[in-house]
């Protein structure tokens, strides 16, 4: 089966390099685990790239996911927004059927 893969915005990649994320060794890891309060959650990290990861990158900058996670974000997109409620990023999934008021949690 063809998984189309997440996109990521150029606001994304610049947020990443105003915290040095490549500078600390480090890809944006973006991934899906069963739980929270719709059925599934995003967990949001800083953390290494691993040979399996599907790697994003753009300007030296990186953003990775897992194959186990990529089926559940294919064809999102991958954000970073800054509100009054904070500043964080934010995934875009044309997948999820619900979710929550934190966008944290979805359903499919």
């Amino acid at each position: 089966m063809l998984t189309i893969p997440p996109k990521v915005t150029p606001r994304a990649f610049e947020r990443l390099a105003e915290i040095g994320a490549s500078a600390q060794g480090k890809a944006l890891r973006i991934a899906v685990e069963g739980g929270g309060c719709s059925g599934f959650q995003y967990e949001i990290d800083l953390d290494e790239v691993k040979g399996d990861d599907l790697v994003l990158s753009e300007g030296g900058e990186t953003v990775v996911v897992d194959p186990i996670s990529l089926p559940f974000l294919a064809d999102a997109t991958i954000d970073f927004t800054e509100e009054l409620i904070g500043a964080r990023f934010v995934i875009n999934n044309p997948n999820a059927a619900s979710s929550c008021g934190c966008g944290t949690s979805f359903s499919m």
